[in-house]
């Protein structure tokens, strides 16, 4: 990948005056911030189960309970796994000129991470729910917590993405 001081500035229309190659740093830039809020919420959820194996109470549950505890541990594994991923890349492919692809891969990484993150905290609450009050309130509140995290972080930024496309084709 040439460097930005070679870099034909790119053609894209979005009032930058940058190279690909500084797009590419400030678009990694950029992932790394998000994957700092996410890693932050995973380590407290991940916390939070592992330390719930510990407590005596935990011999009381019933074996679905166990079970759905395992998948959430799983998933809080996973989680970490994605998150820390284009970290990992980083280091591989550190001063390998390949900052672009490592961009696509962080992002990519990191959607894959939110999913998890996603099925991770509606899945901690149903368990709480489930523990503390009843499997039928374990399952309205797993319903309601999954319906609003689509609005919000699926539905509300795809209408946004659309709304904003329609406004620059004016």
């Amino acid at each position: 990948m040439p460097d930005a001081d070679t870099d034909p500035l790119d053609d894209r229309r979005d009032g930058r005056d940058e190279t690909p190659t500084e797009r590419a740093d400030r678009n990694w830039g950029e992932v790394l911030q998000e994957l700092r809020v996410l890693q932050t919420g995973t380590q407290i959820l991940t916390g939070f189960l592992l330390a719930l194996a510990f407590q005596p109470t935990f011999a009381d549950l019933t074996d679905g309970q166990r079970t759905f505890y395992l998948v959430l541990v799983v998933l809080a594994g996973l989680s970490t796994i994605f998150a820390l991923a284009p970290v990992a890349l980083h280091r591989i492919l550190f001063q390998q000129r390949l900052k672009r692809r490592v961009v696509a891969y962080g992002h990519a990484a990191l959607s894959t991470a939110l999913v998890t993150v996603a099925a991770l905290v509606v899945g901690v609450v149903s368990f709480v729910f489930d523990v503390v009050v009843s499997d039928a309130a374990s399952t309205v509140v797993a319903i309601v917590l999954g319906a609003l995290l689509v609005v919000l972080w699926i539905v509300v930024p795809t209408i946004m993405r659309v709304r904003g496309r329609r406004e620059e084709g004016r």
